[in-house]
């Protein structure tokens, strides 16, 4: 027959002993909760400032009958978000051997917009952007071609149209990539789409080359090789 205070005794100190392990139990599970919480990003808001020039259409310029100089100012804030505003001269100084007709133009163009670090270590020297872009440009163009013949009344007329005036307003989605080479230099590139919200053209018809855009008829497709120096 078992002693009443000894059962009383184990019964105590099994429970005694069931208590302490719940309270090491629940205070590991806090304190693996607190490791889950993700820390506040306390880095500042301003992260700095980088400009940038695009060899791309430094190399249309160079090797094509049109292309563009291009700049661009990028803010960083947090790693994460950059807004862009870029500018440049785009220019044509085209023939066509076919048509033998000459198009002429030279013009300043800006895009504003903004792209988005998709990195999950969004601190690290790589970057993955995709972004948006609002493009704009008002310029004037020149054609001209050989004279065309009248065939009722006989005779030639001149085929030249000097001072015609376009505006045209598109619309751009980008992703692209950069890295740090060393210190403050980056190189980076980029694939842009466009697209046409709206064009006022003149009575000869659409433009062949838009500053900005690129040509008009050509591909909707483009893209960017940029160096940049990061403040």
């Amino acid at each position: 027959m078992t002693h009443p205070r000894l059962s009383s005794s184990l019964l105590s100190r099994a429970i005694s002993i069931s208590l302490l392990l719940l309270a090491t139990l629940t205070a590991s599970a806090q304190g693996q909760r607190k490791k889950m919480v993700q820390q506040p990003d306390t880095i500042p808001l301003l992260r700095g400032v980088s400009v940038s020039a695009d060899l791309v259409g430094l190399g249309q310029m160079l090797w094509s009958d049109y292309g563009q100089y291009e700049a661009a100012l990028r803010v960083n804030l947090k790693d994460k978000f950059f807004p862009i505003v870029e500018l440049g001269i785009g220019k044509a100084d085209a023939d066509d051997v076919t048509t033998k007709l000459t198009y002429k133009t030279s013009a300043p163009y800006g895009r504003i917009g903004m792209d988005f670090n998709v990195m999950k270590n969004k601190h690290d020297d790589y970057r993955v952007y995709v972004g948006f872009r609002y493009g704009f440009t008002t310029f004037k163009f020149d054609v001209s071609g050989p004279p065309l013949s009248d065939p009722v009344y006989g005779g030639e007329a001149p085929f030249s149209y000097t001072g015609n005036k376009s505006t045209w307003h598109w619309l751009e989605g980008a992703a692209g990539v950069d890295a740090r080479i060393w210190g403050p230099v980056r190189l980076g590139w980029s694939v842009r789409y466009r697209r046409r919200i709206t064009a006022s053209n003149p009575q000869i018809g659409q433009p062949w080359y838009v500053p900005g855009f690129g040509k008009a008829g050509g591909s909707r497709l483009g893209g960017t090789f940029n160096v940049v120096l990061e403040i």
